[in-house]
């Protein structure tokens, strides 16, 4: 059997998650050890009456999981004497010593590994008002039902209050310790690779966490091939075509959820101690929560593949939507962290209150930068700006070339390019020439003065018939009017609208009509006028009016007719 580079790379990955989920095993045997009260600095005492403190056990039994925790580990390291001493009974001797060992054989092999939701504060977690000083540690199941495993809270004078397990249910532990026929799987095992620990954890735990795991995970690797080929087959059969390559069924997720449900049946299988059932269900959890994130983020990502393939045109779509996809991702990724967390009983209140100023901060800190975001998704929503268009925005006219979160990148007329940020862009008044549906053909036409009223018609006729021929041209738009007398120039106007595939287009259109009333004007005996200056002088006694010829010189050929000149010029 080989393995392809995939699989030797998610072994890898599978060991880097052991290595990063150890600590989650050696926590239980960290939290039984004594805890040692708290030194103060008198000096920084504040000056008030000191309050009396209660004596801190030195084996752990303030709350009811540190007197479980501290029983299991005496038990587990064969310390009788201080294993009788989370016994609330009045048994001494050999007695005792039997008392303890059957109940530490009925909590390892019936009491659920759910040590975590033992609560760990001095009251308890008080379920039942009318007996406070009372907790249920756990409920297993015997031939006369199920048995509540209960810790009590009894005063011992100078040592305080400290918890032990009840009377009632130590009375009820030899009876089912006769019902044990499973013998502990360690009982199996050499001596050696149970009784070493390394960092606390036995060395059998180790080679199950380094050995066994990554055997398994290859298991699944070869059964997901083994399902793949059976699946392409089936498919190539039923659309008859040999090219179809074998799906890929089994990812990494679906195959870490297999190893979790592996741990699983084997913990079920074989009788285990509470601790390392403990151990390797937490285990098993911790890889359930990674394997599930790891799903949500490839659907997560396949979502995005989708999204961008279903609207390829859409201009910026690919920013948003990666923008929301890593936003998902951390949420995703923040939830499994916090569930973990929640898990291990760490209180999460101080930390989301912090987060959330720390959250405040940043806002403030990075206000333009949000700015410039909001205004992309904006602008990337309404689709304003899109990648191609021709616009004019403020004094800046080109070609937007990209669309991104924070920015517009727009090439000018002069094939420089210009970035402008988002949150300015979407307050700036936006004109996308290049959406024109119709082009403006609007020319003022200047005709010479000596243009007759018949020639003039002419003209305008002549115009209106051309252009409501032509095929480029809105019909029920063209408008030929004669509209002023300009300063030097009959005006007429010509208003229409053009059908044009772009600007370079429409100048072409356009350059064809000018052509075309050019020759309808000299046709009709006229002529455009243009910028000419004409000198008129009058004479009191003759009363007559001379033009000056256009093209004389006005200096030199001028004739005095008398002491009034009156002048106008024209050019």
């Amino acid at each position: 059997m080989t393995f392809s580079d995939r699989d030797m790379r998610n072994v890898r990955i599978l060991f880097l998650i052991c290595v990063l989920l150890l600590s989650s095993g050696t926590t239980w045997s960290q939290s039984a050890s004594p805890k040692k009260a708290p030194t103060t600095n008198p000096l920084s005492a504040a000056p008030t009456v000191a309050q009396p403190e209660s004596p801190k056990d030195v084996l752990g039994r303030e709350t009811p999981r540190g007197a479980v925790m501290g029983f299991l580990n005496a038990a587990r390291k064969g310390n009788g004497e201080v294993a009788a001493l989370y016994l609330n009974t009045p048994l001494r001797g050999e007695d005792a010593q039997v008392l303890w060992r059957q109940l530490a054989a009925v909590l390892n092999q019936r009491l659920p590994a759910r040590i975590n939701l033992i609560s760990d504060k001095p009251e308890g977690s008080i379920p039942d008002p009318l007996k406070p000083d009372q907790d249920i540690v756990g409920t297993i199941e015997t031939a006369d039902g199920e048995l509540d495993i209960v810790v009590e809270r009894v005063d011992r004078g100078k040592l305080g209050k400290v918890w032990l397990f009840s009377g009632k249910t130590l009375a009820s532990i030899p009876k089912v310790f006769q019902e044990l026929n499973a013998p502990a799987a360690e009982e199996f095992l050499p001596k050696f690779i149970v009784d070493t620990r390394v960092f606390g954890v036995p060395v059998f735990q180790w080679l199950g966490l380094f050995l066994g795991l990554p055997l398994l995970y290859l298991a699944t690797g070869l059964v997901g091939r083994i399902f793949s080929w059976g699946a392409g087959e089936l498919i190539r059969r039923l659309t008859r075509n040999s090219n179809l390559k074998n799906p890929q069924l089994m990812r990494v997720p679906v195959r870490l959820l297999l190893v979790a449900l592996g741990i699983y049946l084997v913990t079920r299988g074989i009788s285990l101690p509470l601790l390392a059932r403990q151990f390797w269900l937490t285990f098993a959890l911790m890889i359930v929560v990674i394997a599930c994130v790891w799903f949500l983020l490839l659907l997560n990502r396949s979502a995005e593949i989708y999204l961008v393939k279903r609207r390829p045109s859409m201009s910026g779509s690919e920013s948003v939507v990666r923008l929301f996809r890593r936003t998902i991702d951390g949420l995703l990724i923040f939830g499994g962290l916090l569930f973990v967390l929640y898990h291990f009983g760490i209180q999460l209140t101080a930390a989301l209150a912090g987060l959330g100023v720390g959250g405040i901060a940043v806002a403030l800190a990075a206000q333009k930068t949000l700015e410039n975001i909001i205004g992309g998704v904006s602008l990337i929503a309404d689709q304003a700006v899109r990648v191609g268009d021709f616009i004019n925005l403020g004094d800046v006219q080109g070609t937007v070339e990209d669309v991104g979160l924070r920015s517009t990148r727009i090439r000018t007329l002069d094939r420089t390019v210009i970035s402008l940020p988002n949150g300015q862009v979407a307050g700036m008044r936006l004109e996308t020439i290049s959406l024109r549906d119709k082009f403006w053909f609007h020319p003022i036409i200047g005709l010479r003065y000596e243009t007759t009223v018949a020639q003039l018609r002419s003209v305008l006729n002549g115009i209106r018939a051309f252009l409501g021929q032509h095929p480029n041209l809105e019909p029920s738009s063209i408008r030929v009017r004669f509209i002023r007398l300009g300063a030097y120039s009959l005006d007429v106007e010509v208003f229409a609208y053009a059908f044009a595939h772009d600007w370079s287009n429409f100048l072409e259109i356009q350059e064809e009509i000018l052509f075309t009333i050019i020759d309808i004007v000299q046709k009709a005996g006229t002529a455009l006028a243009f910028p000419s200056q004409n000198l008129y002088l009058a004479d009191d006694s003759a009363k007559r009016l001379l033009r000056w010829p256009e093209t004389s010189d006005k200096d030199s050929n001028a004739e005095t007719l008398g002491d009034e000149e009156l002048v106008s010029r024209k050019r």
